[in-house]
């Protein structure tokens, strides 16, 4: 397996509207969560927190030069990992427990973490036996209707489970940009974990398919437009006749 430099671990693509996307590119594209970084006048948001393999504080120090909220938009280890670097930490109280007490089990990181997550490993100690998520305990619980203001600019959150049962998206009315989390992306979508449920999926997505969204971001793979999305919330549908 190649190694490659801590200090290449994550790219950073600064978007329009105060957005960034930050990855890591060296771990295969299904598994590689999108971290989203959105900036305010008064605080950011970093949206989801990736693998935690290597520090964000250490190699982006950037992230921390105003108050920062650590979003979770679900508690699989891929979007929390690196949330205990942050002291203020936000996740829907169905998946607190989770956000406070991981284990390989509950944030998915048992069944997944392995060579085959991997394009190249950062040059630091990695045992797939010993990799933990740490504890992260929120410092805010967030559910239907709260806001995230940033100052200049506001986040609404929506409860969109099926992914999992406190899965949260972020709508930006203002933008009427979309934060989809892993309830929606331009890719193989995953629905039948044992957390997961396909009538909550159902629901949260013709949720969505309301809002006049302009571009969405999601959990993983590139942003896309308001008109795709339409397309895979048609697709998905399609797919399961009986949930129509």
């Amino acid at each position: 397996m190649k190694i490659v430099s801590r200090n290449n671990w994550f790219e950073v693509r600064h978007l329009q509207d105060g957005v960034a996307l930050i990855h890591e590119p060296y771990i295969r594209p299904f598994y590689r969560c999108n971290l989203w970084h959105v900036q305010g006048r008064d605080r950011d948001a970093l949206i989801d927190s990736g693998s935690g393999l290597v520090s964000l504080r250490e190699q982006l120090p950037w992230l921390t030069e105003k108050p920062l909220l650590a979003v979770a938009s679900h508690t699989h280890f891929d979007h929390i990992a690196g949330h205990h670097e942050f002291p203020e930490r936000l996740v829907h109280p169905a998946e607190a427990d989770i956000l406070a007490a991981p284990t390989g089990a509950n944030t998915l990181a048992a069944d997944c973490v392995g060579d085959a997550m991997f394009e190249a490993h950062p040059d630091c100690p990695l045992c797939y036996t010993e990799y933990r998520v740490k504890a992260a305990p929120a410092t805010r619980l967030i559910e239907e209707g709260d806001v995230l203001d940033l100052g200049d600019r506001v986040l609404q959150v929506l409860h969109t489970p099926g992914h999992s049962p406190g899965g949260i998206s972020l709508w930006e009315a203002a933008t009427q940009t979309l934060f989809s989390g892993d309830i929606l992306y331009d890719g193989p979508l995953v629905e039948n974990l044992s957390h997961s449920n396909l009538q909550d999926y159902a629901k949260s997505l013709a949720r969505l398919r309301e809002l006049p969204v302009r571009q969405i971001h999601g959990g993983h793979f590139p942003s896309f437009s308001g008109e795709r999305m339409s397309e895979l919330i048609a697709q998905w549908f399609a797919d399961h006749p009986h949930l129509n």
